[in-house]
């Protein structure tokens, strides 16, 4: 993951106000999962008033995920605990927000196939993560990288979420992940097994 995508500048600016408080890395990521639960909540619902909400405080959490990371740089206060936490609560929280998706479609008349494509996409999601964290283990912290390009990671796809689900667009975002995240989920586990293989 690159740490100079655009929203990692959006977040620098507030990040340098924290490094001289007592707020640590593992505080952001603290607000990030229960931003992220919360946006899940609100996208189970059937209020495109409450979605909207759900939109805002989703987009709030992925600010959370990268600052937590930027204010770890600048503190030099790096962990392993707290990078395996941050993974683990990227898992949870974007794999909820699919759920809270699919729930909210099957309420709004899409009937019980919207619970289920949620869970395919939130399951692929989480899947992804937990191989990241097993090329870590096996290869070091950080071996488990993409490069971005213009300012983009690709980590902020997550980003039409947020966008989709402001404008409406439920069930198509639905369709789009939970086709999309398996498709990805095999690519990458293909990418590793290739990158770990040459390691040997």
């Amino acid at each position: 993951m690159s740490h100079d995508t655009w929203l990692h500048r959006i977040v620098r600016a507030p990040v340098g106000l924290l490094v001289p408080t007592r707020v640590r890395p593992n505080h952001l990521t603290s607000a990030r999962l229960v931003t992220g639960l919360v946006a899940a909540a609100c996208f189970s619902s059937v209020s495109q008033n409450w979605i909207v909400v759900g939109a805002a405080v989703f987009l709030l959490s992925m600010l959370l995920d990268r600052a937590d990371g930027a204010l770890a740089r600048v503190q030099k206060s790096y962990s392993r605990f707290g990078h395996v936490y941050d993974i683990v609560t990227d898992a949870l929280v974007n794999s909820a927000v699919m759920i809270g998706i699919g729930v909210g479609v099957s309420a709004a008349g899409f009937g019980p196939l919207g619970v289920w494509l949620g869970l395919v996409a939130g399951a692929a999601i989480a899947y992804v993560l937990v191989v990241m964290m097993w090329v870590e283990q096996l290869a070091g912290t950080g071996s488990a990288k993409f490069s971005g390009a213009a300012g983009f990671d690709p980590d902020d796809a997550m980003l039409a979420v947020p966008i989709a689900m402001a404008l409406g667009w439920n069930t198509e975002i639905l369709f789009c992940a939970a086709v999309g995240a398996p498709i990805a989920a095999l690519v990458i586990t293909w990418h590793f097994y290739r990158s770990m293989r040459s390691r040997k």
